[in-house]
């Protein structure tokens, strides 16, 4: 970790000569300046660290040498108060020297599919979106519908929508897999308990540079929207559909006012599938054992469990249960987000330590 660290400092300090050097290239100051902003909590932490093994070093040799009573307490107190804090000090820098995912301050498309169970999955995809929305409304964050297919019954085959704030990847990243519910269904007459699925996929949205969609790889369609927006969105074909002819990927947005948003629109979910694709194919070459981003929806596969007898949420992953399933839909999924950051994080240090 020293070694580390000390390479990091090293091009902290070619960074300040840099800015001295820049002259009245701003371009490259803003870069340099940046670069500097991000390298400077760790850079502090470093040298703090250093200081106090420095002391700490001095205090054990003093303790080791001298026989004055006075001076081997001062040296005793001086342990006792520097070896905590260098414990804490090497947490803090452990954790930062963990790679971070650049897509973690994203926004994100959210999509979420009903799976097994008929109408009652249907159902039960609209009432993740609630709690997504509820999420959403508590992080302050903004939701804008991209998508949808619903039933007449208050549920959704599918809903696309987009998450804009600062960190929604970073938190809705773990919610990527297949939800079961267990409850009697308000169609079921007979009152027995249903299980049902339905399929969140997480998506950061990414930058057209990021991701190059050739014209001719992609066919276009415009149609009329069904969703809501008045007789106008009825009369007008200001729905598009694009069809990815290399993967089969269909993507379709019927929700902005124009043809021309509507495609923007589809276009940047298309990019954000296509590089989860890429992604994906990385994590698999160099990690055999990392999760895959969406089952089959059979009711075998699930993150998490929704069980409303028991008024139980259980996240499979981490073997976490909360009884208090109503907060939950209502958007408290903070405990279960915060303990996969938690697993996560620990999972990367020790790949980390490893290299």
């Amino acid at each position: 970790m020293l070694d580390k660290l000390a390479g990091i400092e090293r091009h902290f300090d070619e960074i300040e000569r840099s800015l001295l050097e820049v002259g009245s290239d701003y371009q490259r100051a803003a870069e340099l300046n940046k670069e500097r902003t991000d390298l400077e909590p760790i850079v502090t932490r470093a040298r703090e660290y250093r200081r106090s093994l420095a002391r700490l070093d001095e205090a054990r040799a003093l303790l080791d040498s001298e026989s004055d009573p006075e001076l081997r307490a001062l040296a005793e107190a001086e342990i006792a108060d520097l070896e905590p804090r260098l414990s804490e000090l090497e947490r803090q820098l452990k954790q930062m020297l963990i790679p971070k995912d650049p897509r973690d301050e994203k926004n994100v498309f959210v999509e979420i599919r009903a799976g097994t169970g008929g109408e009652e999955a249907a159902i039960f995809a609209a009432d993740l979106f609630r709690m997504y929305t509820r999420y959403a409304d508590r992080q302050g964050w903004q939701v804008e519908i991209v998508d949808q297919n619903a039933i007449g019954i208050g549920g959704f085959k599918e809903i696309v929508f987009l998450v804009k704030g600062k960190g929604a990847y970073s938190k809705l990243k773990y919610e990527s897999g297949v939800h079961r519910v267990q409850r009697v269904p308000v169609t079921e007459a007979s009152g027995r308990i249903h299980t049902s699925t339905a399929t969140v996929a997480v998506l950061a949205e990414v930058d057209e540079v990021e991701v190059e969609i050739p014209e001719s790889d992609i066919t276009i369609e415009v149609f009329k929207s069904s969703g809501a927006g008045g007789q106008n969105v009825q009369k007008n074909a200001t729905a598009v559909r694009i069809y990815h002819k290399p993967t089969g990927i269909v993507v379709a947005c019927q929700d902005e006012r124009s043809q021309l948003q509507n495609k923007l629109r589809a276009l940047s979910v298309l990019r954000a599938r296509l590089y989860e694709i890429e992604q994906e194919k990385r994590r698999s070459a160099e990690e055999a054992d990392r999760r895959a981003q969406v089952g089959t929806a059979e009711r075998s596969e699930k993150i998490r469990t929704y069980n409303y007898p028991q008024n139980r949420v259980t996240d499979h992953r981490i073997n976490l249960s909360i009884y208090n399933l109503p907060a939950v839909m209502d958007g408290e999924i903070d405990p279960f987000i915060e303990e996969l950051a938690t697993r996560d994080e620990a999972e990367r240090l020790a790949a980390s330590a490893l290299e």
